[in-house]
This record gives structure tokens, C-alpha cells and sequence, in this order.
């Protein structure tokens, strides 16, 4: 099975990979929705669960500038001036994953004070929320796309060697194949050499 340059991503260099691209930012942008929705909900802008909610949405925020930066400069603008996108599955796996970053980026931009000043505290909640979502709809997009099998859209991989003895005859090398043809030949002929005399000295007239 071919895979999105998203999925090649979380798969190389395992547990690394799916730990820094995966597991912290999931794990911080939920912190973020949970605290969230309990604030909508009690309207509480002070205490324990007010304080996590700040630090996981700046956490979060500054976290995916690192991420997005290094999937520019690593993934997309090489893969880009190459044209190795595999097919369009692949181009909204990685794009919808940089995308959803953008969001929480916005609110830890909030949160230290660098936009939306004039609003109030219901202002500001609206806003996460607003964003809080926008991460989750495109988070989403691109997990669903990137487990895709980008061959569905026509993308061909590398040849792939499987157990069958029709593929191991295709990709035998054809010096090697003569070779062992050769020597089966050799090896068939001192056995009936062999056997011979056996079968005279068995036989009387």
C-alpha cells in the first residue's frame, strides 16, 4: 500500500515522529477544547482550569510555528520543486495539516496580548472557540486524507517485491537466472550419468 507523504511522516523514525508530530500537539489542543468548554460553560475567567486553558492555547500556538515552519522548509517547498506530490490526497493530508495549526497560533497570539485587545473576556472566548473548531475540522481533514491510499487517484509507487514466485522471476536479475538455469542443467546431467552404469549392471541379456 502507497502512503501520503503525512502518513510517511507519523511512520519514520518511530516513536519520535508520531510523538512530536501527533501526541503533544493533540494532547495540548485538546487541553485547550476540554478547558474550553468548561469555561463557555461556567463562565469562570479565574482559577485552575482558566490558567491551563491560557497556557495550553499559547503552549499549543508556539508549538505548531516549529511544527509549520519545519514542514515548509522540509516537505513542502522541496516536495513542491520536485513534483513529487502523491496526487491530490496527498497535497490536502499535508496542507490540512498546516492549516489547522494556523488557528491556535491565532490564539496564543491572543492569549500574550498581540491581537484582539479591544475585545472583552466573551469577546476573546468567542474567538477561541471559533478557532478551537477551525483546528478540529481541519485536524480531521487531514488524518482521514492521509491514511488514504493515494493509488486510488492513479499515484504509482516504487515496485513493491511480493512473495509469489511470478513477481521473484520477474525481478531475478538475468545473468543470475542463466547462471542457475546453467547449473540445474549440470547438476541434472551427473545424476543421469551417475544412475546409468547402475541400471547396465542390473540388467543381464
Amino acid at each position: 500500500m502507497n502512503m501520503t507523504h503525512y502518513m510517511e511522516l507519523l511512520a519514520v523514525n518511530q516513536p519520535w515522529n508520531l510523538i512530536i508530530f501527533m501526541a503533544i500537539p493533540v494532547v495540548l489542543a485538546e487541553t485547550l477544547a476540554i478547558t474550553e468548554l468548561y469555561i463557555l460553560f461556567t463562565r469562570k475567567f479565574d482559577g485552575a482550569v482558566y490558567y491551563l486553558n491560557r497556557f495550553a492555547g499559547i503552549a499549543v500556538g508556539i508549538y505548531f510555528v516549529g511544527i509549520i515552519y519545519y514542514i515548509v522548509t522540509n516537505a513542502v517547498i522541496p516536495i513542491t520543486k520536485a513534483g513529487e506530490w502523491r496526487t491530490a490526497i496527498d497535497v490536502i493530508a499535508v496542507g490540512s495539516y498546516v492549516i489547522a495549526g494556523l488557528p491556535l497560533i491565532w490564539i496564543a497570539l491572543q492569549e500574550m496580548g498581540l491581537v484582539n485587545k479591544a475585545l472583552d473576556q466573551m469577546g476573546k472566548l468567542k474567538i477561541h472557540a471559533t478557532c478551537v473548531a477551525l483546528f478540529l475540522v481541519f485536524g480531521h481533514i487531514a488524518m482521514i486524507a492521509g491514511m488514504v491510499d493515494p493509488s486510488i487517484l492513479g499515484y504509482k509507487g516504487a515496485n513493491i517485491h511480493q512473495m509469489s514466485g511470478q513477481n521473484d522471476y520477474e525481478h531475478c536479475d538475468p545473468a543470475l537466472h542463466q547462471q542457475m538455469m546453467g547449473d540445474h542443467q549440470k547438476l541434472r546431467q551427473q545424476m543421469m550419468n551417475t544412475q546409468m552404469p547402475m541400471i547396465h549392471q542390473g540388467h543381464t541379456h
